[in-house]
């Protein structure tokens, strides 16, 4: 492994890191010390950064048992602020939950830290500031090393910078968003606003949850059978897209998940991706294809297939703005309308 710094925090990391959501008994692989093997092997190979969250079910406990004898040369990363029950305090990024959430997962991880603990999606309803200040007391107390963000707009990273410089709080290190062959989106402003903020990025769904790993295929038995639980899967524009890539990978020589993980790593604004495998083989598989460099001529044909910039459909789990599932947010009230309305010629 050639190990890349982690933002500014001086973290080395492997360029590919273990996704543990997959490890999860409820939605995963439903035995535990098939998991711990999969993560024992990870280790052996040079994978040092686990990805975790309180809200994957029982995925913090599977690891932290894993990690048993280990947890010193492992980079542990945590998620809190999506729910974790029916308790609407349980959730969130204010300090009341991030303070409880966070000795809760040291528990289940059985650590007494995180290496980087971030904040799963954004919380319109808690200012930035106030969980700034929480996750500063943290990182000070030493139950935290590093702070960062998940699926975060552009404003939103430069925002939580210009609070934290402002108020004298620890800054956030990383951001952790959707990246892959399928979803370029980010390429237009995230990554740019994390490069120039100097954050470690770390990008999840690089094998498009599913569409790019060769094995859901148009009218396939696996697409049939997966489609009820994922709209993604169904979704033409980005089937339509898998079957042009599945020829280019065979011209290049690669499976076209190799294709996919490393067309990830090739931009310079990508630390590490993030790989999910729920079985032995799936990691053996990620693993022989890590070393992977592509070449000019192939990420030529990839930007004609899926321009720069540009996302084909979206992911069933990607993050989408309040203001853009509430009618609500982007409107004027009824009266304000009519009053503005009097007002034109």
């Amino acid at each position: 492994m050639r190990y890349r710094t982690l933002g500014r925090t001086g973290i080395k990391v492997s360029p590919v890191a273990l996704g543990a959501l997959m490890f999860a008994t409820s939605v995963g692989n439903p035995d535990p010390d098939d998991s711990a093997r999969i993560i024992h092997r990870a280790l052996d190979a040079g994978i040092n950064l686990i990805d975790t969250a309180d809200a994957y079910g029982d995925s913090e406990e599977v690891v932290g048992r894993a990690l048993r004898g280990r947890r010193e040369r492992v980079v542990l990363a945590t998620k809190v602020g999506r729910p974790t029950g029916d308790d609407p305090n349980a959730q969130g990024a204010s300090r009341r939950w991030i303070v409880t959430a966070l000795e809760n997962s040291l528990r289940r991880l059985g650590t007494d830290h995180v290496d980087l603990y971030q904040l799963h999606r954004p919380d319109p309803d808690t200012d930035i500031e106030e969980t700034l200040s929480v996750l500063s007391d943290l990182v000070r107390a030493g139950k935290v090393r590093a702070a960062g963000l998940c699926n975060t707009p552009a404003f939103g990273i430069v925002e939580a910078q210009w609070a934290a410089r402002r108020r004298g709080l620890e800054p956030v290190h990383t951001e952790q968003l959707p990246y892959s062959l399928l979803s370029r989106g980010a390429e237009r402003d995230v990554l740019p606003a994390a490069q120039r903020s100097g954050l470690g990025t770390l990008v999840w769904g690089p094998l498009g949850q599913g569409l790019l790993t060769g094995r859901v295929r148009r009218g396939g038995p696996n697409a049939l059978r997966r489609a009820d639980l994922f709209r993604h899967l169904r979704d033409e524009r980005r089937l339509d897209a898998v079957e042009r890539l599945l020829p280019l990978a065979e011209e290049a020589g690669l499976p076209l998940t190799h294709l996919a993980v490393a067309f990830t790593l090739t931009h310079p604004g990508v630390t590490s991706a993030i790989v999910g495998p729920r079985t032995m083989a799936h990691l053996d598989d990620l693993l022989a294809g890590a070393d992977v460099a592509l070449g000019d001529d192939v990420l030529d044909r990839i930007d004609e297939i899926v321009p720069p910039g540009s996302d084909v459909g979206t992911l069933d789990q990607a993050y989408v703005e309040p203001a853009l599932r509430q009618p609500g947010l982007r409107r004027r009230p009824l009266a304000g309308r009519a009053a503005a309305g009097r007002g034109q010629k």
